[in-house]
């Protein structure tokens, strides 16, 4: 993308999502088993974009360089659990917590969300982000702030 200070791995269709989402509008990026197409369908805008060359770490930081994460609620971030290890911050869960921290230049907790309380949440957010991320349980959900 030919534009300055823009992250190269946000594409067209990314851009306008993001701009087109309100404030406490929410986005669901996904891993790569997750299936992205069927729930995709059934969001506010119907949207999938594929980002099958990044982590979900490497798109929430590019998402983030453009988009503020909620601050009238107390968790903007939440994550898919793993129903074996529930309570259980997984390392990829952690890494998103940290960067949504970094970025946000303020604490982020991730809320864990129940594994098929997950889905209809998916259903419900602006669009749907399915990324190259490998690790188990990396989906999650962000909701967008004001700028």
């Amino acid at each position: 993308m030919a534009l300055k200070n823009i992250p190269g791995i946000l594409c067209p269709d990314l851009l306008w999502i993001l701009s087109a989402m309100g404030h406490g509008d929410e986005i669901a990026i996904v891993d790569k088993n997750f299936s992205a197409c069927r729930v995709s369908k059934k969001t506010v805008s119907g949207k999938l974009v594929s980002m099958n060359a990044a982590s979900a770490t490497d798109a929430i930081e590019a998402i983030l360089a453009v988009m503020p994460l909620d601050h009238f609620v107390e968790q903007p971030l939440m994550h898919m659990e793993d129903p074996d290890q529930a309570g259980i911050l997984l390392p990829v869960h952690a890494d998103v917590e940290l960067l949504c921290s970094t970025a946000e230049k303020r604490r982020i907790r991730s809320k864990p969300i129940e594994r098929f309380a997950y889905y209809p949440m998916a259903e419900s957010c602006f669009a749907v982000v399915q990324a190259g991320e490998i690790r188990p349980y990396g989906n999650f959900i962000l909701k967008k702030g004001v700028v």
